[in-house]
C-alpha cells in the first residue's frame, strides 16, 4: 500500500507537485491551512506509481511517498 504524506508545516501551496504528477494523484485541497495556503491533497492514491516526481519537484521538501506493507 502506498502512502503520500504532505507536511503542512513545510508546504507553501505552490502546486508544483500537482502540475507535475503524471497520474493526477494530487489535487488542491478544498480548504486553506492555518497559514492561508491551499495545500495539495491525495485524490487518487490507487493511481500512484511511486515515481517520486512530486518529491523531486517540491521546493520545500514537504512530500514523502512511502510503501506500507500490509501486516496480517
Amino acid at each position: 500500500m502506498i502512502e503520500i504524506v504532505i507536511n503542512a508545516n513545510y508546504c507553501k501551496g505552490c502546486s508544483i507537485c500537482i502540475d507535475f504528477c503524471p497520474k493526477d494523484v494530487l489535487q488542491p485541497a478544498k480548504e486553506m491551512n492555518a497559514k492561508g495556503y491551499i495545500l495539495p491533497e491525495v485524490s487518487h492514491i490507487d493511481a500512484c506509481t511511486q515515481c517520486q516526481l512530486c518529491v523531486i519537484v517540491c521546493p520545500d521538501l514537504a512530500i514523502a511517498v512511502t510503501s506500507k506493507e500490509k501486516r496480517g
